[in-house]
């Protein structure tokens, strides 16, 4: 296991490496001049472009970025005139609450009504449950997205980051927080637990053909206890695999869904700083949202290979 831990971190730590340096010199090969967003003032832009070393050729650029990353200094942003590092720490936790709450709803709804719909898929209800997650699996985030946001501006129910009042109460602050949650959680939330829902019927139908479950079925065990004491340990290992994937995607932004319902996180953030040719934005940007997907894509094999140790084999 040591070994296995040893390999997985390591191609963590190089897949944050990839995509961030992707990032960086993919904004900066695109067309325009990232100093002209520093402002009108012609001579202020050219001294703010060559303190922020953005007048060096590219290598030269990228070799201080690494440098200064390796001390958790990821620049200055060019649009917002503020350390990188300052910005995230402002939008990664909003991020995280989004991510959160999306990721509660999808497991909490789609893995039992994956077992349920397995476990019985000729009942009624779970026709039903099938069709609509093959429905929202079908259907892009952004329309999802668009239609939770029509909603919201028919009901006038609150979206995007909270706007709590300086004087209110730590209730009323948990409160305006849950209400202008909600709606951008549920849009992220539905295609995952429909794919979750999905993913986890099929498995467990699988599970359920096993010998072993047949032999307890055999021997006299209630189909209830053969379905979610054993089948559902079973199933599990093919939802293992993608759900750490899941996690890491969802921590790391969703960028339509945060744009569409304007929450203040990584993803928001990203567009911006694509927008204004930002270029240690853009990379640190990058550098957090793929922190995160490693973070998911490690756990997942971990949780993989402590179900199956052969897995653990180089």
């Amino acid at each position: 296991m040591p070994g296995f831990l040893l390999r997985r971190i390591g191609r963590a730590v190089l897949l944050v490496i990839v995509v961030s340096s992707a990032a960086l010199i993919l904004v900066h090969a695109a067309p325009g001049n990232p100093c002209s967003e520093i402002g009108d003032d012609q001579a202020r832009a050219r001294i703010e472009c060559g303190r922020l070393g953005l007048d060096r050729p590219l290598i030269e650029q990228y070799a201080r970025w690494v440098r200064g990353a390796m001390t958790l200094d990821l620049g200055q942003s060019i649009r917002y005139n503020r350390p990188v590092a300052a910005l995230l720490a402002e939008h990664v936790p909003r991020t995280l609450m989004l991510g959160t709450a999306a990721l509660l709803l999808a497991v909490g709804a789609g893995i039992p009504l994956g077992v349920a719909g397995g476990a019985q898929p000729d009942r009624w209800w779970a026709r039903i449950i099938t069709a609509v997650s093959m429905l929202l699996v079908s259907v892009p985030p952004l329309i999802t997205s668009l239609v939770l946001l029509l909603i919201a501006v028919r009901t006038g129910w609150p979206i995007g980051g909270p706007d709590v009042p300086a004087d209110a109460g730590a209730w009323s602050r948990i409160g305006i927080t849950a209400r202008s949650l909600m709606l951008p959680a549920l849009a992220l939330a539905l295609p995952i637990a429909a794919m979750l829902e999905r993913l986890q019927a099929r498995a467990v139908a699988d599970a359920l053909r096993e010998p072993c479950v047949l032999a307890g079925l055999a021997r006299g065990i209630s189909r209830r206890r053969a379905v979610w004491n054993h089948a559902l340990r079973l199933s599990l290992k093919p939802v293992l695999s993608i759900l750490g994937i899941v996690v890491g995607s969802v921590l790391s932004g969703s960028l339509v869904v945060e744009i569409v319902m304007n929450w203040p996180g990584i993803g928001a953030l990203t567009y911006q700083a694509l927008l204004g040719r930002d270029l240690f934005l853009a990379a640190g940007c990058a550098a957090a949202a793929s922190t995160f997907l490693a973070a998911g894509v490690l756990a997942s094999d971990i949780a993989l290979a402590s179900v199956d140790p052969r897995l653990r084999e180089p």
